[in-house]
C-alpha cells in the first residue's frame, strides 16, 4: 500500500507546488529597465540608415536574364506549355473544352442579346478574348467569355447612347434596325477597347490591389442586383413586348411598370415558347444534378434546346404564323478589324472604368478560389493585363467587354480541365461555328435565348440567402450588402457601384472611429488576458492597467483613444498636467527669489568690504527631485 500511495503523494505535492508558484508569479510583478530617450536608444542600438533596395534601377537593366524574366512574366504560356504533361492532361482538357464550348454557344448568342447587339457578336466575343487569355492568363480553370453582369452593363450603355427612339423612320415610325445595330456595335467595341486600356494600364503599374476595395459582401450584393436587372431586361423577349429604352436612376422601376402596363399586348406564341424552353432547361439541369456521378459529361441541355427550338421554329414557321421574334440573319465568316471611335471616349470613360473594375473583381475572385483548391498561384497584376488585352484586341474585332463565367468555370473544372488548353479548344470550336454553322440558327426564337439567360441566373439569385447568413455572422457586412443592392437597383449599375464603394470606405472610417476599448485582466490559473467586462473571473493585475483598442491609432481617432484611456484607467491626465505646471511655476518663483536674495547679499558684502560666497545653482529639475514627495502628496 505504501508503494502505491507514494506516487500519488508526489503528484499531489507537485501540483500544489505548481499552484503555489503560479500564485507567487501572479502576486510578484517586478519590471526594471532603464528609461531611454530617442537619442540614447539610437546610440545604444547603433542605428544607421537602411540600405535602400532601389528596385527602380532593375527596371532599366538590359540583360539576357532580365529579358527572359519579363517575357515569362507577361507571356506565361511560354513557362507552362513546354512542361505540359500531354499524356496526363490532354484528354481532360479536350473533353473540358468541348463541354465549355457547348455552353459557350447558347450563352454567347443570349448574352449578346442582353448587351443590345445582334447575336453573332456574342460568338465573336466567345472566340477572340478566350484565345488571347489562353496566351496571357495565369489561372488554369476560369472560363473567359460572355457573362451576364458584364453584358447587362454593356446593354445599359448601348441602350442609353443609342436608343430605339433615335432611329425611328419618319414614314411608318418603325425602328431602322440596321442603323441602330451598327451604332450599338460601334459603341460596344469602343467601350471594350477603353475597358482593355484601363485594365492593361492598371496591371502594368501593379494596381491589382484596387480590387481589395470591393469586399465580398459588396460584390455579391452588386451581382445580385445585376441579376435582377438582367431578369427584368429579358421580360420584353419573354412576353414579346416593345418597350421604351431607359437609362439612369429608377429606370428599372419604370421598366417594370411599363411591362405591367403592356401585359395585355403580349404575344401568346412568344410566351409559350419561353415557358416551354425554360421548363426543358430546368428539367435537364435537375437531371444533370441527379446523375452527376454517373455521367462522364453533363447533358448539354442548352445546346439541345437551341437545336430543337430552331428546328421547330423552321418547320412550324413560328415567326410567320404566331408572330414569334427570331434571331434573324447570322453572317458566316469573320469581320475585319475596325479602329475604335475616339469621339466616343469622353462619353464612355466612366462606364468603361466601372466595367473594368467589376470584370476584374469577378475574374480574380473566381481565379483565386480555383488556385487555392488546386495549389497554384494567380498573379493579380498579370490577370489585369490578360483581361485587358482580351478586351482590347477583342474590341478591335468588334467584340463587347467580357469577364469569366462562374457556371462555365465550374464545368471546365469538373469535366477534367487542367489548363487553359481547354479554353483554346472551346474557342476553336466556336470558330468552326462562326465560319460554317452559325447561319443554321437564323430561325432561333429570341424567347429561347431569354429563357437560357433567366435559367442561368439561378446561382446569382440564390445569393439572396446571404441576408440570413450575414444577419447571424456580421451585420455590418449585411449593411454593405443591402446598401449595394438597393443603390444598384434604384440608381442603375454605374452609379450604384460608385455609391457602394463610397459607402464601404466610409464605413471603414466609421469603424475606426468607434473601436472596441477594453481593460484586460488575467484569467485565473492561466497566462491569458481577457476583457474584464466580458469575463467575470478575469482579474486585473494590482498596480497595472492593461488597455486594449481594436483599431490602430491614427490622427482621426487619437482624441477618442485618449478619452477612452482616461475613462477606463481612472487617471485624470489633464489634472495631473495642470498640477505639474503649477508645481513648476512655484519652483521657478522660488529659484528667482533665491537668486534675488543672493544678489542682495553680494551687494551688501561688497559695501562692507567682505567676501561672501553663496552657491545658488539649483535648477528646476533639482528642485523637482527634492520636492518629489511634496508633488505626490498634492496630486490626487
Amino acid at each position: 500500500m505504501g508503494l502505491s500511495e507514494a506516487p500519488g503523494q508526489r503528484d499531489t505535492q507537485a501540483l500544489l507546488s505548481t499552484t503555489h508558484a503560479m500564485e507567487l508569479r501572479r502576486r510578484d510583478y517586478h519590471v526594471e529597465r532603464p528609461l531611454l530617450n530617442q537619442e540614447r536608444l539610437e546610440e545604444l542600438g547603433r542605428r544607421g540608415s537602411a540600405a535602400g533596395t532601389r528596385q527602380w534601377r532593375t527596371w532599366f537593366r538590359c540583360s539576357r536574364a532580365r529579358a527572359r524574366a519579363l517575357l515569362l512574366q507577361y507571356l506565361p504560356i511560354l513557362a507552362w506549355l513546354p512542361q505540359y504533361p500531354v499524356r496526363e492532361w490532354l484528354l481532360g482538357d479536350l473533353l473540358s473544352g468541348l463541354s465549355v464550348a457547348i455552353m459557350q454557344l447558347p450563352q454567347g448568342l443570349a448574352y449578346a442579346l442582353l448587351a443590345g447587339l445582334p447575336p453573332v457578336f456574342g460568338l465573336y466575343s466567345s472566340f477572340y478574348p478566350v484565345f488571347i487569355y489562353f496566351l496571357f492568363g495565369t489561372s488554369r480553370h476560369i472560363s473567359v467569355g460572355t457573362f451576364a453582369v458584364m453584358s447587362v452593363m454593356v446593354g445599359s450603355v448601348t441602350e442609353s447612347l443609342a436608343p430605339d427612339e433615335a432611329f425611328l423612320q419618319d414614314l411608318n415610325s418603325t425602328v431602322n434596325v440596321t442603323a441602330r445595330d451598327a451604332a450599338r456595335v460601334q459603341l460596344a467595341s469602343t467601350l471594350s477597347v477603353l475597358v482593355g486600356l484601363f485594365q492593361v494600364g492598371l496591371g502594368l503599374v501593379h494596381f491589382g490591389f484596387v480590387v481589395t476595395y470591393l469586399s465580398e459582401p459588396l460584390v455579391r450584393g452588386y451581382t445580385t442586383a445585376a441579376s435582377v436587372q438582367v431578369f427584368v431586361s429579358q421580360l420584353k423577349y419573354v412576353f414579346g413586348l416593345y418597350l421604351s429604352s431607359r437609362s439612369g436612376p429608377l429606370s428599372l422601376i419604370y421598366t417594370v411598370l411599363e411591362v405591367c402596363w403592356k401585359l395585355p399586348q403580349s404575344v401568346v406564341g412568344t410566351m409559350v415558347t419561353a415557358v416551354v424552353a425554360g421548363v426543358v432547361l430546368v428539367l435537364v439541369k435537375l437531371l444533370n444534378d441527379k446523375l452527376r456521378r454517373h455521367l462522364p459529361l453533363p447533358i448539354p441541355g442548352e445546346l439541345l434546346t437551341l437545336i430543337g427550338a430552331t428546328g421547330i421554329s423552321y418547320g412550324v414557321g413560328l415567326q410567320h404564323r404566331f408572330g414569334v421574334d427570331v434571331v434573324g440573319k447570322i453572317p458566316a465568316g469573320m469581320l475585319p478589324p475596325v479602329a475604335p471611335s475616339p469621339q466616343l471616349f469622353a462619353k464612355l470613360v466612366g462606364n468603361a472604368f466601372a466595367i473594368a473594375v467589376v470584370g476584374f473583381a469577378i475574374a480574380i475572385s473566381l481565379g483565386k478560389i480555383f488556385a487555392l483548391r488546386h495549389g497554384y498561384r494567380v498573379d493579380s497584376n498579370q490577370e489585369l493585363v490578360a483581361l485587358g488585352l482580351s478586351n482590347l484586341i477583342g474590341g478591335i474585332f468588334q467584340c463587347f467587354p467580357v469577364s469569366c463565367s462562374m457556371s462555365r468555370s465550374l464545368v471546365q473544372e469538373s469535366t477534367g480541365g487542367n489548363t487553359q488548353v481547354a479554353g483554346a479548344v472551346s474557342s476553336l470550336f466556336i470558330l468552326i461555328i462562326i465560319l460554317k454553322l452559325g447561319e443554321l440558327f437564323q430561325d432561333l426564337p429570341k424567347a429561347v435565348l431569354a429563357a437560357v439567360i433567366i435559367v442561368n441566373l439561378k446561382g446569382m439569385l440564390m445569393q439572396f440567402r446571404d441576408i440570413c447568413s450575414l444577419w447571424k455572422a456580421n451585420r455590418v457586412d449585411l449593411l454593405i450588402w443591402l446598401v449595394t443592392f438597393v443603390a444598384t437597383i434604384l440608381l442603375n449599375l454605374d452609379i450604384g457601384l460608385v455609391v457602394a464603394v463610397v459607402f464601404s470606405l466610409l464605413l471603414v472610417v466609421v469603424r475606426t472611429q468607434m473601436p472596441h476599448y477594453s481593460v484586460l485582466g488575467q484569467v485565473p490559473d492561466t497566462d491569458i488576458y481577457r476583457d474584464v467586462a466580458e469575463y467575470s473571473e478575469a482579474r486585473e493585475v494590482p498596480g497595472v492597467k492593461v488597455f486594449r483598442s481594436s483599431a490602430t491609432v491614427y490622427f482621426a481617432n487619437a482624441e477618442l483613444y485618449s478619452d477612452a484611456l482616461k475613462q477606463r484607467c481612472g487617471v485624470n491626465v489633464d489634472h495631473l498636467i495642470s498640477q505639474k505646471k503649477k508645481l513648476l511655476r512655484k519652483q521657478e518663483l522660488k529659484l528667482k527669489r533665491l537668486q534675488k536674495e543672493n544678489k542682495l547679499l553680494k551687494q551688501a558684502a561688497a559695501s562692507k568690504g567682505t567676501s561672501v560666497s553663496i552657491s545658488v545653482n539649483a535648477s528646476v529639475t533639482d528642485i523637482d527631485s527634492s520636492n518629489a514627495e511634496d508633488s505626490k502628496a498634492k496630486l490626487p
